[in-house]
């Protein structure tokens, strides 16, 4: 079953001011569609070592979003696409697409 994002660590991160939780808030939302556009293109190009990298970024806003198991999936991946392997591919974009869905209701 895959984790549902959540808010936990932003809201901690910003105490009782909002507006820096709002600005947080608008980065993933800008930064997110981004990063998973360029994760799509290098995969589809196999462009592993480029994919690598994109999961590499990409991991840091599953943590932001309290996804600890996939966090570790994503290291894995990123492992994983290093070596030339893709096995965790279709894992991975279930995390994104979850990602995706969350953050349009946010």
């Amino acid at each position: 079953m895959i984790e549902r994002p959540n808010l936990k660590y932003v809201d901690e991160l910003a105490g009782d001011d909002i507006a820096f939780r709002n600005q947080f808030i608008e980065i993933i939302k800008d930064e997110f569609p981004i990063e998973k556009k360029e994760y799509l293109d290098h995969i589809a190009q196999n462009k592993l070592k480029e994919t690598a990298e994109m999961v590499h970024k990409l991991k840091h806003k599953f943590n932001i979003l309290g996804m600890e198991k996939s966090y570790q999936l994503a290291v894995d991946y990123e492992k994983e696409l290093l070596m030339g392997k893709t096995n965790s591919e279709p894992k991975f974009m279930t995390v994104l697409d979850t990602i995706e869905s969350y953050i349009k209701t946010i």
